[in-house]
């Protein structure tokens, strides 16, 4: 109950949709109960013989209004006939099913009003802190997983959370106002009937079990199953090219397999619920129908045959409530297992996090300095005790071997990661008294993978700056070498780039990554290996928009490209995590080193 309870959270304010949808659902239930309680005013008009007094009158309480309706149609018959009392009833029928219907719209109404505030708030909250948590996080998670847990674990939740909900108020209200119209009919037969109730929880307990337990491992089984869908299709090129699209195929369809099978278990069991309640609940309409109706062969005065067919018809309702309490209790598990894996998600807190006296970064005037920085994955040691100082408006380049730890240095500048020792420090103020936000303000990205949105050109470009008016973005474009191009395109700036930019070439997704970041102007440059996946008139093009971008900021570079970075200020040669050599390309070529061992070896192309 405590995962519900914090689930139900997202429904604040709930108050503003309960006491619409509880003052709506009350009125409703009393016009439904008393539909069936007018069959037997109806029954007495039809069929009753003999002309009725007030001698013949039942004596009720001033509350049992109920029975005063009754007496107030027996008087009406005596009054105006049986013709004018059935125009009377009849309309009283009509009148009450209107309002009954009305009343129960409403009530669905604010209850989904309900449903959707809660899927909006629960949705958002994950999604935010999807995105706020640090990236090391989505190198141990699937992709798949997660992307079931925003979509189909968040919907789960919603509905059984809203659902459970309703049947937890308006059952039981119900079920209490069947009740109570029983009892006033026969004292005896409803507290024989209503042993039925806890007999079938008890049965219906047995049953839904092992539902949670189930219910987790189909979720987890549709994640893994999204993941499988989000590979394949990222990947259809490579397994198109190795002959695997039948193999692929197989792994999804034994992983299917198994979800259905578990679903199929799960429904079983779910609807195993039901036909034993119903079961039970004629097993008590018969022996009811049995006792009630030799009292009524034999005359007895408990109750009139009219009150009898009601007390039969408002019984057969009762199932209903309890019906729907058994259906919300077989089904709450499935929801509980999709919260507890939703709310998983939510308390995974980022590593990331500003210190409550953190400053923004308001100038970059000096330099950037690695002070014997370390960091590790776990417990293997990828950087170990760099010490580098980035002065303002230099090139670094960073070389060496793959897997050295180029690239980790690099996430550690905009601070994607913090050192597990040492400091980094920009204008001589340590990175972890500053915000994270101010940070990244300050510097501009340029990756090998030229990552793209779908959507226009012009808001891919604009991405960094979206309040960036017209001229701005085409003088970024034209800095990056990309304005012709996108001006031959379909319709200019406002084409569509595809799917993660599918619809360019590489080297045209490249420029138009490059007059994103000349579009943000950040006086820091960070280029990882943006040259290295395009052929060499795309990398004319690309490396002279990247020569532009360079101009006048401070810029660190990867590559494995000589032209990239013969012209680098400083050279950083890191091997194993550790900065084996630093110099300029002229020195290091003098000193024989590692460095020259790589160009001899061709690492670099020309």
């Amino acid at each position: 109950m405590k995962t519900y309870f914090r689930l139900l959270s997202f429904a604040k304010p709930i108050e503003k949709f309960a006491i619409p949808y509880i003052l709506a659902t009350l009125l409703a239930i009393f016009f439904n109960t008393f539909n069936f309680a007018l069959l037997s005013p109806l029954l007495s008009t039809l069929f009753s013989t003999g002309k009725p007094s007030t001698e013949t009158l039942a004596v009720v309480g001033k509350l049992d209004l109920y029975g005063q309706f009754k007496n107030y149609i027996a008087l009406t018959i005596a009054d105006v006939g049986k013709l004018g009392a059935l125009r009377i009833v009849c309309a009283v029928i009509l009148s009450s099913v209107l309002l009954s219907n009305f009343f129960r719209y409403l009530s669905q109404r604010f209850m989904e009003d309900l449903r959707v505030h809660t899927l909006l708030n629960l949705r958002k909250t994950v999604f935010s802190n999807v995105m706020d948590l640090h990236l090391g996080f989505f190198n141990n998670e699937r992709k798949g997983d997660i992307i079931s847990k925003v979509s189909s674990d968040v919907q789960v939740v919603q509905f059984t959370v809203t659902n459970t909900l309703q049947v937890v108020f308006k059952e039981p209200v119900q079920l209490i106002f069947y009740v109570f119209v029983l009892f006033s009919i026969s004292l005896k037969l409803t507290l024989f009937s209503l042993l039925i109730i806890p007999v079938s929880g008890f049965i219906i307990s047995k049953i839904v079990k092992r539902l949670k337990q189930q219910a987790t491992a189909a979720h987890e089984s549709f994640a893994k199953m999204i993941g499988f869908l989000d590979e394949a299709l990222s990947g259809v090129k490579i397994i198109k090219a190795f002959n695997s699209t039948n193999r692929i195929k197989e792994k999804f369809d034994a992983e299917n397999r198994f979800y259905s099978n578990l679903n199929r278990k799960m429904a079983r069991r779910q609807q195993l619920a039901s036909p034993v309640s119903q079961a039970l609940g004629i097993l008590v309409v018969v022996i009811i129908v049995l006792y009630g109706g030799g009292l009524v062969i034999s005359g007895s005065k408990e109750f009139s045959a009219s009150d009898f067919i009601t007390y039969i018809a408002i019984f057969s309702q009762v199932m209903q409530p309890v019906k729907a309490i058994s259906d919300s209790f077989s089904g709450i598990h499935s929801g509980i297992a999709a919260g507890e894996r939703v709310l998983a998600l939510i308390d995974t807190k980022p590593e990331m996090v500003n210190k409550p006296d953190a400053k923004p970064v308001t100038a970059f005037n000096e330099s950037l300095v690695f002070e014997n920085v370390s960091f590790s994955y776990g417990d293997k040691e990828v950087l170990s005790h760099l010490n580098l100082v980035v002065p303002k408006g230099k090139t670094i380049a960073l070389v060496g071997p793959s897997g050295g730890g180029k690239s980790t240095f690099m996430d550690l500048i905009p601070r994607f990661h913090d050192p597990k020792s040492g400091v980094i420090k920009i204008d001589g103020v340590d990175y972890r008294d500053l915000t994270v936000e101010s940070i990244r303000e300050k510097m501009g990205t340029v990756n090998q993978e030229s990552f793209l949105f779908n959507d226009t050109i012009f808001n891919n470009i604009a991405f960094a700056k979206p309040e960036a008016s017209e001229e701005e973005v085409v003088a970024a474009a034209k800095i990056a070498n990309a304005h012709e191009f996108i001006l031959q395109s379909a319709n200019g700036y406002q084409t569509f780039v595809g799917d993660r930019g599918n619809r360019l070439s590489g080297g045209q997704r490249q420029r138009i990554c490059i007059a994103r970041a000349v579009l943000a102007n950040p006086p820091i440059m960070l280029l990882d290996e943006a040259t290295s996946a395009l052929d060499t008139e795309s990398e004319k093009l690309v490396q002279d928009a990247l020569n532009k971008l360079m101009q006048n900021r401070t810029s660190i570079v990867i590559a494995h490209r000589l032209s990239t970075i013969q012209h680098a200020d400083t050279i950083v040669v890191i091997e194993k995590g550790e900065i084996a050599e630093t110099g300029s390309h002229i020195e290091l070529m003098a000193k024989n080193g590692l460095y020259r061992r790589l160009i001899d070896m061709q690492s670099f192309a020309d």
